[in-house]
């Protein structure tokens, strides 16, 4: 997984991230990596359009993503 978090940050690769709130809700995200913390990530995320902070221990998952800008994958 931090392979694909650090490919994200060089390249400015788009990933889909599955993410556990502290609330332990779970959400899918598109999502561009700005910055890497020991404990967390500095990311672009399409769903809420803004720069957020996420604790790596509560990223689930991570993949490639097909986000293109324009056209969301998001319901």
């Amino acid at each position: 997984m931090k392979a694909m978090l650090n490919r994200s940050l060089n390249e400015k690769s788009a990933l889909d991230m599955i993410y556990m709130k502290n609330d332990r809700t779970i959400s899918k995200r598109s999502i561009i990596v700005h910055q890497i913390k020991q404990q967390y990530v500095r990311a672009f995320c399409f769903k809420s359009r803004q720069t957020k902070t996420f604790r790596i221990d509560n990223i689930l998952a991570v993949a490639p993503s097909n986000y293109r800008r324009g056209i969301s994958n998001h319901a």
